[in-house]
């Protein structure tokens, strides 16, 4: 289930830093030691709307120190047929460390806490990894495990 690449929906996510949990989108990028792993929470909603034009795909601005991967609404990225029903971004300064213990993954009920939407296919894991690796706002150790 903690696979590279694996697209899950969180019923509801639990923040790190205690904001009110909400039904999130999980995209795992990366996995250290089998003890953390590096993900991000995509959303819809687009943070530089004259910045990007919403195209599938990385979306870098390194003058204005901006760095999105951009996910077409409808658009296939997972082996199995998954899309994104809205247009979904993904934000370089977004991408976290997750221990994996404090995900409680263990006392979850696929079906019921967490949905695996899929698998993302091989060239948008690809080109995920490298647009994110391009982005100047990602923590130092998070971007050397990437």
């Amino acid at each position: 289930m903690l696979n590279i690449g694996t697209i899950l929906y969180l019923n509801p996510f639990h923040f790190k830093n205690g904001a009110t949990p909400k039904n999130k989108y999980f995209i795992i990028l990366k996995s250290v030691d089998s003890k953390i792993i590096i993900a991000s929470l995509p959303t819809s909603i687009c943070k530089a709307p004259s910045l990007i034009n919403h195209s599938h795909g990385c979306n870098h601005d390194p003058e204005r120190c901006f760095n999105c991967f951009a996910f077409e609404a409808g658009k296939v990225v997972c082996t199995n047929g998954f899309a994104f029903p809205l247009p979904t971004f993904m934000y370089g300064n977004e991408v976290e460390e997750y221990e994996i213990d404090k995900l409680n993954f263990d006392h979850k009920i696929e079906g019921v806490d967490y949905e695996i939407k899929g698998q993302l296919t091989e060239s948008d894991s690809l080109e995920i990894l490298n647009c994110l690796k391009q982005s100047a706002s990602i923590r130092r150790g998070v971007k050397k495990h990437l």
